[in-house]
């Protein structure tokens, strides 16, 4: 009897190889969703603490993409985290995390000349706020007051993300950092982008944090920005960021 059940056993497991070489022949074969599918599970496994560590190199050729691409930049100061995001495709993908080396003040926006505060907001980065022959490395200017701060009579000046690791109202990285950085966004916008944008919070905009904010004096200008941060983290695309009576209005991306 246990002589039958090994023949039958072994029948069975043979019928399921042949089965298995059916469907594997005769199923479409989609290249382009198993690519997909493939570089979906990578991301999951390299994990997004890695981030930090995995080369610039490996992350450009990970997305077929290259130096000179379209980037978008988003800081979040509770974390000292800043993420560079480059544009491959249709959407903007998330290429590399920097820790912030250091950045001076406290959550919430700066407010005027000498305060101390890095900035919070929507700004825009052109070709003639890139200094490479800045006394902290490299630099380049978040393009602080912009017309919001400006609206809002806030007041400041040299606001920039730049190297030497030491803050005066600016975002400071280690010159290893900003030299990545740095290369990142003077290829791009001398490869026809207009302008890089950076968007700087105070931290995730999740309705978790939000939630945990309530009672800041700035949670009416932080539910602002969350309008802004809500519209990339369902498109992929920077939106269109105007100002209308004082305040940040989040419109359709048009690049």
């Amino acid at each position: 009897m246990t002589r039958a059940w090994l023949i039958l056993a072994d029948i069975l497991v043979h019928l399921f190889l042949l089965f298995s070489i059916i469907l594997f022949y005769t199923l479409p074969y989609k290249e382009e969703n198993i690519v997909k599918d493939e570089k979906m599970a990578i991301e999951e496994i390299i994990g997004k603490e890695n981030l930090f560590n995995v080369s610039l190199e490996e992350r450009l050729a990970f997305f077929s993409a290259k130096v000179g691409d379209p980037i978008f930049i988003r800081i979040f100061k509770e974390e000292s985290l800043l993420e560079v995001w480059i544009r491959s495709g249709s959407e903007y993908q998330h290429l590399k995390d920097y820790f912030i080396c250091a950045y001076s003040g406290y959550l919430g926006p700066k407010l005027q000349e000498g305060d101390r505060q890095a900035p919070e907001g929507f700004y825009k980065v052109k070709k003639y706020h890139l200094n490479p022959n800045s006394k902290f490395y490299l630099s380049f200017n978040l393009g602080f007051p912009n017309e919001y701060d400006r609206v809002n009579e806030r007041t400041g000046s040299f606001l920039m993300v730049h190297g030497n690791c030491v803050s005066n109202g600016c975002y400071a990285m280690t010159d290893e950092k900003i030299e990545e950085i740095y290369t990142l966004v003077e290829a791009a916008l001398q490869k026809g982008q207009k302008y890089v944008q950076v968007h700087a919070f105070p931290f995730r905009m999740t309705d978790e944090n939000m939630a945990l904010y309530g009672d800041s004096g700035w949670y009416d200008f932080w539910d602002n920005l969350k309008e802004g941060y809500d519209y990339f983290e369902a498109e992929k695309l920077p939106p269109h960021v105007k100002v209308e009576n004082k305040q940040y209005t989040i419109h359709e991306a048009n690049e």
